[in-house]
């Protein structure tokens, strides 16, 4: 009886791996996308002449142009983009020019693999699991994305918050649909309050829109009594990482870390372990 869950859980992981390569791209190409849309439709705006609405550019999006080396151009045959194998035979460098390959990269493919793992072994192949998997890679993606560039992208954010809701309409989820309906609104609301609170005393902005809309999405699926004990984790872990940055100087320009990220996490811990352990690990 434990062979079946155990080949289906590393069937879900080697498609997770898989999965976890082309979210390499997304997560690198995304946000340039997004850039040049809003540079073309500035120029649209202004009227004023761009590099980008002057010359037709090259296709760029999720697909095109080929993978390349961003050092020399070098592009990426397929034998060298296999899932973390490749990253182990080329001993993490171009096999042109010799440039370092990130971690980041085989890193992202084996999360990636190790979650898909762990949601069909737990729920198997259901609709359950497969919104799971749409879940993770979802909190995956954005919690990079925003680390990189402070951006948490309405392409991501918005269809992950629908998805909640209409999972729990189709009791895909154990969150009751007024539970996800509830946890959206005091989601958006509750962080929406605290920046501007934080903005009118400080004259600073202390997060931004996209974490108003990733936290909605979480109260989508976790429901409204879930959101407590997932901000309380995120705002712990990630002063905790401030701390430790500012402590070695690390801290971007400004002195600032993202909230995204934190965020992200506490989904996947609640999606993993339900998002009242962590109230029970304190005590509360």
């Amino acid at each position: 009886m434990l062979v079946s869950p155990l080949f289906d859980a590393g069937l879900a992981g080697l498609a997770g791996l898989l999965l976890g390569s082309f979210l390499n791209v997304v997560i690198h190409r995304l946000p340039r996308m997004l850039e040049r849309q809003w540079t073309e439709e500035c120029a649209g705006l202004t009227g004023a002449p761009n590099a980008v609405a002057a010359a037709p550019a090259a296709p760029f999006n999720l697909i095109q142009p080929a993978s390349r080396c961003p050092k020399c151009g070098h592009v990426i045959r397929w034998h060298e983009n296999i899932p973390v194998l490749s990253y182990l035979f080329l001993r993490g460098r171009c096999s042109d020019c010799g440039a370092s390959i990130g971690m980041r990269y085989p890193a992202v493919e084996l999360a990636t693999g190790a979650l898909f793992a762990f949601i069909v072994w737990r729920w198997g192949w259901t609709p359950p699991a497969l919104l799971w998997c749409g879940f993770s890679a979802a909190l995956l993606t954005l919690a990079l994305i925003d680390w990189d560039t402070t951006l948490l992208p309405d392409d991501i954010t918005l269809p992950l918050l629908w998805a909640g809701l209409l999972a729990a309409a189709l009791r895909w989820t154990p969150t009751p649909l007024s539970q996800a309906v509830w946890g959206a609104a005091l989601g958006y609301l509750s962080l929406w309050l605290i920046y501007w609170i934080f903005k009118l005393l400080t004259g600073k902005e202390g997060m931004g829109y996209g974490d108003f809309k990733l936290f909605a999405a979480l109260g989508a699926w976790f429901g409204m009594t879930a959101l407590p004990a997932m901000v309380l984790m995120a705002s712990v872990i990630g002063a905790i990482v401030g701390i430790t940055l500012r402590l070695r100087g690390g801290l971007r320009e400004g002195g600032y870390i993202p909230f995204g990220p934190f965020l992200a996490g506490a989904g996947l811990v609640s999606m993993i372990f339900g998002p009242q352990a962590v109230l029970r690990w304190i005590g509360l």
